[in-house]
């Protein structure tokens, strides 16, 4: 039984998860960021053209 809360405890008190978690919002916020940095550069000229092409060969089988 002591083991059993032994085990219970070191599981408690282990941090690694939490690095895991700060890594994956590191990474939330970093694609966000991208996204909108993106979307600020569509609002016209050759990046919104490709960005067209490159949706256009993705959804149907014309692409040039």
């Amino acid at each position: 039984m002591n083991q059993l809360i032994s085990s219970i405890r070191s599981f408690a008190i282990e941090d690694d998860g939490a690095q895991v978690v700060e890594y994956a919002l590191i990474i939330a916020v970093v694609s966000i960021l991208l996204v909108l940095a993106l979307s600020g550069l569509t609002t016209g000229g050759y990046f919104s053209t490709f960005i067209s092409r490159v949706a256009n060969c993705l959804t149907t089988s014309a692409c040039q």
